[in-house]
């Protein structure tokens, strides 16, 4: 099951309390203040893991805390540091102030990583406090609490390539014949209720990875069918492919119907989204008719338009040396983020 959405509170450790303490040992009867210093707190770090692919984990767990600061101790001796609590996020994922709704960082690279709150700093110990006139303090620091925050996570998968068009248009069969992907397939709607991704292999070692999302139906960009759910992953792709079905029964609306029907839901969801280069697919032109509805589609459109048959092969490597000469051609810059990024304390660390 796909999540791509939580809503998670983050606390940074808590730094240790300085120690008031003084030396007290055989043949040292005034030793002097020996109290140490406490520990910093340990600080929440996001990092982008090609292992994790959802959000589930924090669908689950809305409350990661990393470890306390311990206080310091006589003999002049430390508290340990609070251990960072690293969080393993999916590439893709959006980390959002949930209160002010502002953009801290797009994890789009893998092992990237963003220190979200600081842990609080340990409290120095009454050995710091030692002067010629004051040569017995009892004065000492606390430990300053560690930073907190509410952020909200979206993923929004990362691929080259994203499939959109009408229910039952072809786009799982498509899916499954350009890459070794198993998306279920049926002969109704909506067989396809979570985004699916696909590594379609080409020659000379190319690869384009195809995200597939539920099909759209009018009113999708205001939460008709699953639609508005899933949009935004295929927003940050290379290139659109659009699977159009000429020639079953299946077909809800006529394919010039069908094609402005998509695109007017991607350009109300987004104009970024709208201005995506496309290539569009007549899909299904093995059956009766099907050929020349995909030459009619091309003619009324007055744009190239590619026949296929997913089910049958036709027409695929054809598309597909179309589609890599479109996402070598037109590389995506990452969204626009806000710098807030934290330095990352040198604790050790732990997931």
């Amino acid at each position: 099951m796909l999540i791509d959405r939580a809503d998670i509170y983050i606390r940074a450790g808590k730094g240790g309390d300085g120690c008031v303490s003084f030396l007290r040992e055989k043949y040292i009867p005034r030793g002097g203040p020996d109290g140490g210093h406490g520990g910093d707190g340990g600080s929440v770090i996001a990092v982008a893991d090609s292992a994790i692919e959802t959000l589930l984990d924090f669908a689950g767990k809305h409350h990661w805390r990393a470890k306390n600061g311990l206080p310091g101790m006589g003999k002049n001796m430390s508290g340990r540091a609070g251990v960072d609590l690293i969080m393993p996020l999916p590439m893709g994922t959006l980390i959002y102030d949930r209160d002010t709704d502002i953009l801290i960082k797009d994890l789009s690279v893998i092992g990237e990583e963003i220190c979200l709150v600081r842990g609080g700093k340990g409290g120095k110990g009454n050995i710091a406090f030692a002067t010629p006139t004051n040569q017995v303090p009892r004065e000492f620091e606390k430990g300053t609490e560690g930073q907190e925050r509410w952020l909200r996570l979206e993923l929004k998968l990362i691929a080259d390539v994203g499939l959109v068009g009408l229910p039952n248009a072809g786009k799982s069969t498509l899916l499954s014949r350009l890459s070794k992907a198993k998306p279920k397939i049926a002969s109704y709607p909506f067989t396809t209720l979570r985004p699916q991704l696909g590594i379609a292999e080409l020659s000379d070692d190319r690869r384009i990875i195809i995200a597939d999302i539920p099909g759209l139906i009018e009113g999708a960009h205001e939460g008709a069918g699953l639609g508005d759910e899933f949009l935004r992953h295929i927003e940050r792709t290379r290139a659109i492919l659009h699977v159009i079905d000429v020639g079953s029964d299946l077909a809800t609306l006529p394919p010039l119907e069908s094609y402005k029907a998509i695109r007017n839901e991607l350009t109300r969801y987004s104009e970024k989204l709208a201005d995506t280069p496309e290539i569009i697919a007549a899909n299904k032109i093995d059956l009766t008719g099907g050929a020349e509805a995909a030459a009619e589609l091309e003619q009324a459109l007055g744009k190239k338009v590619w026949p296929i048959s997913a089910v049958a092969g036709k027409g695929l490597p054809g598309l597909m040396e179309a589609l890599w000469t479109l996402v070598k051609k037109d590389k995506v810059t990452p969204e626009n983020e806000t710098p807030v990024e934290l330095p990352v304390p040198p604790h050790k660390r732990q997931s």
